[in-house]
């Protein structure tokens, strides 16, 4: 997305989305579930191939790309995406017990605040610094990271153990998302 590292369709990228200020958003299972509950949507009404995801506790990890003979493409899905995710999270961080509350709240409003295409809150950070999967050896690397960030923080042992991740569908175990194994 952007100018800088625009997205054409019909090539896959690894993906990286943050949570503006990397506020550790995602350690709540209700955000997760979004998430998830979102990616699901996006593969099943809007063509979205994922191929490795990992979520977190402040950015999510994916290598996608839109599927071929979409109307959308994966610039839309994503934009589709993050608008949808950004409003539920407002939403339910208004709504339900949150001791960041205020404090989550008003970080979100002042990133939004000088945005003219931002009503109230901006979760998302602009972008999803897209990488274009260009080799064999770039895509293991890639898959590689998004696999073993969770193991890097301290989360679990081996990666498969993480059910926030497709690490367990290439270690041909049932997963929260269905993707397509490389």
């Amino acid at each position: 997305m952007g100018l800088n590292n625009p997205i054409e369709n019909d090539k896959t990228y690894f993906l990286t989305l943050t949570v503006v200020d990397w506020i550790d958003v995602f350690t709540r299972p209700e955000h997760k579930t979004t998430i998830v509950d979102s990616l699901r949507y996006c593969q099943q009404n809007k063509g979205l191939e994922l191929f490795a995801w990992v979520l977190m506790s402040n950015h999510l990890h994916m290598i996608a790309r839109a599927a071929e003979k979409q109307s959308l493409g994966l610039s839309d899905i994503l934009r589709d995406f993050k608008k949808h995710t950004s409003l539920k999270i407002v939403n339910d961080i208004k709504e339900y017990s949150e001791s960041r509350r205020e404090w989550m709240l008003d970080r979100f409003e002042f990133a939004g605040r000088f945005d003219s295409k931002i009503t109230n809150h901006r979760f998302w950070q602009a972008g999803n610094e897209p990488k274009e999967i260009i080799s064999a050896d770039f895509l293991q690397q890639k898959l590689d990271y998004i696999h073993n960030n969770p193991v890097k923080a301290m989360i679990v042992r081996n990666p498969h153990e993480y059910i926030y991740s497709s690490a367990s569908n290439y270690a041909g175990m049932e997963s929260l998302l269905d993707v397509i194994v490389l």
